[in-house]
């Protein structure tokens, strides 16, 4: 496992994470044996996972765990799995129980996509609508580039969870589903206190973390 300092974040290996929106008959849900897991379903299996809060991680193949970690507040700003090609970042939020929040934000991001000046346009993938992502950045060098990246949002048990994948699993993802078995291993824990719809649920070092520096 990897943390990551705010001012390591121009470095990592990606880009930002984003997400997006549109209609409720195409909304992506959690299928209860397949993943991502509220954390109600894993109980007991015996899985050692990273406990980070409201998602827990368990060790995956070729995948590294990575945080990127506000220096100054100590709080975790973005939780990613890394690999040779590739990278997902994911977040998860608090939704109304029964509800489609993916439905609801995925034009909203689209919207904000086409604003800062790239485009989104949808596909239908593993767990519904899609948002297939590119957008203009600058490098360090100060020449610009084309980002892209997908971003899939699932409905689950009062929580959304929104992912993004950057490099290959978001250019060709027809051959990089083992990208998405490992989103599917990810584990939501949405906690039992009232929160706004759209709030993100927070997300913590492990106490074994603590002291890296």
């Amino acid at each position: 496992m990897r943390f990551r300092r705010k001012s390591d974040e121009a470095a990592q290996s990606g880009g930002e994470a984003t997400a997006g929106a549109s209609d409720a008959a195409s909304a992506a849900q959690t299928d209860p044996a397949s993943g991502p897991f509220d954390v109600s379903q894993v109980e007991g299996d015996g899985v050692e996972r990273a406990d980070l809060g409201s998602v827990l991680v368990p060790a995956i193949a070729e995948r590294e765990l990575r945080l990127q970690v506000d220096e100054k507040s100590g709080q975790v700003r973005a939780v990613m799995l890394a690999g040779q090609d590739g990278a997902c970042e994911f977040q998860a939020f608090a939704a109304p129980r029964n509800g489609d929040l993916w439905g609801d934000v995925r034009p909203q991001i689209a919207e904000d996509m086409v604003r800062r000046g790239g485009q989104a346009t949808e596909r239908e993938g593993r767990w519904g609508t899609e948002l297939v992502c590119q957008m203009p950045v600058q490098r360090p060098d100060g020449t610009t580039a084309t980002q892209p990246s997908r971003i899939i949002g699932i409905n689950g048990e009062r929580w959304m969870l929104r992912a993004s994948f950057l490099g290959r699993p978001a250019i060709d993802p027809d051959a990089t589903t083992d990208w998405e078995d490992a989103l599917a291993q990810v584990v939501v824990r949405r906690g039992e206190g009232a929160m706004p719809v759209g709030e993100p649920l927070p997300v913590k070092l492990p106490d074994d973390a603590r002291r890296v520096r």
